[in-house]
């Protein structure tokens, strides 16, 4: 759970690392990344659960998103890529739990289900909503919230998969989760006494 909240707050931060575009309100953020590593890292459970307290806590009121809050900062413009963070981390989760290998074919697994579902799955709904909030059609709403950030994406997946693997190698899920029953030994923890 403690995992869960920390990535929560990561998203938050990493809101605040906006680089605005002038011709569209979806500004350039790391949040994305951020939810792709929730997925990746703490998996489908807890990933969802993270991303789910942000969007949660957003509606009730904190100013999560780049420092806007309520139900307001959800029905505005870029409404519909934060309500997918939650399946987006579920979905990444589910896949990268799934893989196996360590070489390049696990890699490329890890890559795809980053970009997949932590950039793509996100612009099934926001590009929509997108469209239906600022009344423009569908062929400007892709103009400025979806083709500026394929580049960017798929060097956040990639970086995703970078992390999420070196991490995973280190530190396996059950470690950073406390399931499946993983039990910190003596030797597991630093010993505090010399």
């Amino acid at each position: 759970m403690a995992f869960s909240a920390l990535f929560a707050a990561l998203v938050v931060v990493f809101g605040y690392i906006s680089i605005p575009l002038g011709f569209t309100p979806v500004p350039i953020t790391l949040q994305t990344l951020a939810v792709m590593l929730a997925g990746g890292l703490l998996g489908a459970r807890y990933g969802f659960f993270s991303m789910t307290l942000v969007v949660v806590l957003t509606v009730l009121g904190l100013p999560l998103l780049g420092g806007r809050g309520g139900i307001a900062a959800l029905l505005g413009p870029t409404g519909g890529y934060v309500v997918a963070w939650p399946f987006a981390a579920l979905l990444i989760g589910f896949v990268v739990g799934k893989v196996r290998s360590t070489g390049w074919t696990g890699h490329a697994i890890v890559f795809l289900a980053m970009a997949c579902f932590g950039s793509l799955l996100l612009y099934v709904t926001g590009v929509p909503w997108l469209a239906h909030s600022l009344h423009l059609p569908l062929s400007k709403a892709l103009a400025g919230g979806f083709y500026p950030y394929i580049p960017g994406d798929l060097i956040k997946a990639a970086a995703a998969t970078v992390i999420t693997v070196a991490l995973r190698r280190a530190f396996p899920q059950e470690r950073l989760t406390g399931h499946g029953g993983y039990v910190v030994r003596e030797q597991d923890a630093p010993s505090l006494r010399r």
